[in-house]
């Protein structure tokens, strides 16, 4: 299926939140173009849209269950098959009110409505960085640079209530996630997601691959 990416107004400028989490000279030694995807901040009100495709996903039994519930709390994980060679949409926003961003995702599926994710990114928390997909859910990321990818993984989850933080014990949380941002060359990177448990092993994962924006 062919990428088109979607064009966007020129309305970024410096950012340095991402680079400050791996320091300079783990920043420095990332792709050039994955430091100008994460080395530009969104002006209040602007978006930036990646559009691409979903090239593989595998979930067994206790994903596919997992990935079920998650509906009633807005869906964070992909969960339906029919995906795979969909188109994908990504898009970046900032957050005018808090120090952070919002993310949307929509994954095609092969009949209904695309499935919708919705989260935001805040710098914040012991980690420099927590994501936020409702309910008063997040969880803390640490976020790493590699030769070809900016990898971010779970630290922890925890609930927000009434201003208090309040950590989820591990044996209760959905596993360890590791979010993967590959830089593929001629202005492609590749999005990957891989959820584990001790107890189920390898829950989910998924590819995509997206194209940049165009000015």
């Amino acid at each position: 299926m062919k990428m088109n990416p979607i064009s966007h107004p020129d309305h970024t400028r410096k950012d340095t939140r991402f680079s400050d989490l791996v320091g300079q000279d783990n920043w420095l030694g990332l792709p050039r173009a994955i430091r100008q995807r994460f080395g530009k901040r969104v002006k209040g009100g602007d978006s930036i849209a990646y559009q691409g495709v979903v090239t593989d996903m595998h979930m067994n039994g206790p994903g596919r269950l997992l990935a079920q519930v998650m509906r009633l709390v807005g869906a964070p994980l992909p969960y339906d098959m029919t995906c795979v060679g969909q188109p994908a949409v990504v898009v970046v926003t900032e957050d005018i009110a808090g120090n952070g961003q919002f993310w949307i995702r929509q994954y095609g599926r092969q009949s209904g409505f695309p499935q919708m994710v919705h989260s935001s990114k805040r710098f914040a928390g012991p980690t420099g960085l927590e994501e936020y997909i409702g309910f008063g859910i997040g969880m803390a990321l640490r976020v790493e640079a590699q030769p070809d990818a900016l990898i971010f993984k779970s630290d922890h989850y925890f609930l927000s209530v009434f201003g208090r933080r309040i950590p989820i014990p591990r044996i209760f949380g959905p596993g360890a996630l590791v979010i993967g941002h590959h830089d593929l060359g001629n202005g492609a990177f590749r999005f990957s997601m891989c959820l584990k448990s001790r107890l189920f092993g390898q829950l989910l994962s998924q590819n995509a691959v997206f194209k940049d924006a165009k000015s």
